[in-house]
């Protein structure tokens, strides 16, 4: 495990940069973990996949199949991968701050 400085704070991540503690995340870490997968600046579109899945994970401990993300964003997969282009359980699920994902997000 190592750990990323954002705002003075150490944030543990583990070998693929997914955060640890998920009750470290805000707005600002998701931010900060885009840049580092390469989005620049996150959008409403972003958001909506983001706020579902934290939403989500919240909820039941794990992060939802692909197929409920898609369906209840209405987007597809092609579009998650727009917007996410490291997919749909690295990209969004490290922006989101939930641990890697163990299934088929």
């Amino acid at each position: 495990m190592s750990g990323m400085e954002f705002k003075g704070l150490t944030i543990d991540v583990d070998e693929d940069g997914f955060i640890q503690d998920p009750s470290l995340w805000n707005k600002e870490v998701a931010e900060f973990f885009g840049k580092t997968e390469g989005i620049e600046e996150l959008t409403e579109e972003h958001w909506k996949v983001i706020n579902y899945l934290r939403d989500y994970y919240l909820e039941f401990g794990i992060a939802p199949m692909i197929r409920k993300l898609c369906k209840e964003t209405g987007y597809d997969l092609k579009k998650i991968y727009q917007l996410f282009p490291s997919g749909p359980a690295k990209g969004a699920c490290k922006l989101a701050g939930l641990p890697k994902p163990t299934g088929c997000v």
